[in-house]
């Protein structure tokens, strides 16, 4: 388990590099939400999903839902890592014409629906798992959310819809790293966020959202459980591992970092033992 978790980190750790150098070279993007979901994106491809990058429309294969679609560069790295699509293509981000839209496309190998709306992504992971129950099919539909998400209706009205069908084969993942421009309770106070999903009947866990340990423990304790719906609250860092982005609103969205924040990211990240989750 030990070599797994420092696997997993080693996986992150690369999404972030991947995520600093694709927004940098498209001078756009929205680094900050991208790399708060690293530790959880290494996870879910990389022990927990079900998925064949050499047939990705496979019909048994397990559903992802990126909601949170401006966060794409980090599902785009490890769609890479994967094997979906040549890593070149990472440098493509933004690029007219290229593979990588600035949200997710289902053009792009891997990618199972087009997002971007924010709210939507639960409705759409709701009906990939009734999709599943209808068909008798085994996969399992896991949908990562962000703030963004949180405070539009649509997404309550699933989480009601979710529970009142008892979806168990679904799992939701909220990033919950509290900041886009400004901090989300200075725009909409959502807290307490779990007893919110409680409320509705799902089963709720708050984790420590960059320690892998807790991530693969939660994901475990997701597919045992029968009847309902689970939320994973991942609590998380906004601008995760880089220091000038860590807690800044400016990297929520910008223009990417310039060559010499670029290469401070870069050096960050690569140091020895800085594998994120220490």
């Amino acid at each position: 388990m030990q070599q797994k978790i420092k696997v997993l980190k080693q996986t992150a750790n690369q999404l972030r590099r991947d995520v600093l150098m694709m927004t940098h070279l498209a001078c756009s993007g929205h680094p900050g939400g991208a790399l708060s979901c690293a530790e959880i994106m290494a996870c879910l491809y990389f022990s927990e999903m079900n998925v064949d990058p050499k047939n990705p429309k496979w019909e048994d294969r397990d559903r992802f839902v990126l909601s949170k679609g401006h966060a794409c560069p980090a599902l785009y790295s490890v769609l890479s890592q994967k094997g979906f699509f040549p890593i070149e293509e990472l440098k493509k981000l933004r690029k007219l014409g290229a593979l990588l839209q600035g949200h997710p496309d289902m053009k792009t190998p891997g990618v199972d629906i087009t997002t971007g709306s924010l709210g939507q992504g639960v409705s759409v992971g709701i009906g990939m798992a009734l999709g599943a129950r209808l068909l008798k099919k085994q996969f399992r539909t896991y949908v990562l959310i962000g703030d963004g998400d949180v405070q539009e209706g649509q997404l309550w009205e699933g989480a009601m819809f979710a529970a009142h069908k008892k979806i168990d084969n679904l799992l939701v993942i909220y990033d919950f790293n509290k900041l886009t421009d400004l901090p989300v309770g200075e725009l909409t106070a959502i807290e307490p966020v779990a007893e919110k999903f409680e409320s509705f009947g799902w089963q709720t866990m708050e984790i420590n959202g960059h320690d892998v340990k807790e991530i693969l423990d939660a994901f475990e304790k997701a597919r045992r459980t029968k009847g309902k719906p689970t939320v994973i609250i991942a609590h998380t860092t906004k601008g995760k591992g880089v220091s000038y982005m860590e807690n800044v609103g400016k990297w929520h969205g910008s223009c990417g970092p310039n060559k010499e924040e670029y290469e401070k990211g870069t050096s960050e990240l690569n140091e020895e033992g800085n594998l994120i989750c220490k």
